[in-house]
């Protein structure tokens, strides 16, 4: 708890919000944590968003604009997304949450098992629905603020379900959009071709106050692979989204 203090402190002078111009505050690398409670947003529902979009193949050095010279017509015509193995790329992204409350319950949302949680009781987050297609309006999770005090810490992370790992060929993006306040933005920008799970954003309760941090950790395995990585002890077990199971 300390280290997280000393961080957000040592930065609190600097951290320029952007909100101003952008009404956003992106978490990145050098700045990768925020205060809900001063960003006067520590309260009501907090809304946050997986989105993406494919990432165009450049294997063997080809451009879609090089190609235009040759064929114009290529323009009108959508480009084939592919894997490393040049075999088309089917990504579907989901989006889930490690909770830990006060209480000492540790638990999972997520689409897998079907364990959508509740917004109005234990453990205070909901998941919207699962977004198999990667429609703009994405994945959403759902945690009710006006709960904080019972929440110790939320891990929120985006995994690939069954199908080829392509982390890097999706601009993804989680946001966190507050009832007030400037949404924050954490992009997985970080380049993982085989990964199959990032960490993306972490919330914790550090003395009564809410703080965000940007993880954006890639790993190979799936939510136990997380787990261990953030010392969650939870018991793992292969699931499907078609029937009740966990992973």
């Amino acid at each position: 708890m300390a280290v997280w203090d000393r961080l957000w402190r040592g930065r609190e002078a600097t951290f320029d919000s952007g909100a101003a111009a952008t009404n956003a505050i992106g978490l990145t690398k050098r700045r990768p944590v925020v205060s809900l409670d001063r960003q006067g947003a520590a309260t009501g529902n907090l809304r946050i968003n997986l989105s993406w979009q494919m990432r165009t193949s450049d294997i063997g050095g080809r451009s879609r604009q090089s190609g235009l010279l040759r064929h114009p017509l290529r323009f009108f015509q959508p480009e084939v997304v592919q894997a490393h193995t040049q075999g088309v790329v089917n990504v579907d992204l989901d989006i889930g949450c490690l909770y830990e409350l006060t209480d000492g319950s540790k638990g999972v949302v997520q689409p897998l098992g079907g364990f959508f949680g509740d917004l109005n009781a234990a453990p205070y987050v909901k998941l919207s629905g699962d977004d198999r297609f990667g429609a703009p309006s994405g994945e959403t999770l759902f945690v009710n603020l006006d709960h904080s005090e019972s929440i110790k810490r939320l891990l929120v992370f985006v995994y690939i379900y069954d199908q080829t790992p392509a982390f890097d060929r999706t601009h993804a993006m989680v946001t966190l959009w507050p009832s007030n306040g400037p949404r924050i933005e954490i992009e997985l920008d970080e380049r993982a071709p085989q990964a199959r799970s990032c960490a993306v954003v972490s919330l914790e309760n550090v003395k009564g106050e809410l703080m965000v941090r940007r993880e954006v950790r890639f790993v190979y395995g799936f939510q136990a692979e997380l787990d261990r990585l953030y010392g969650w002890g939870l018991q793992w077990g292969r699931g499907y989204k078609s029937k009740v199971g966990e992973r």
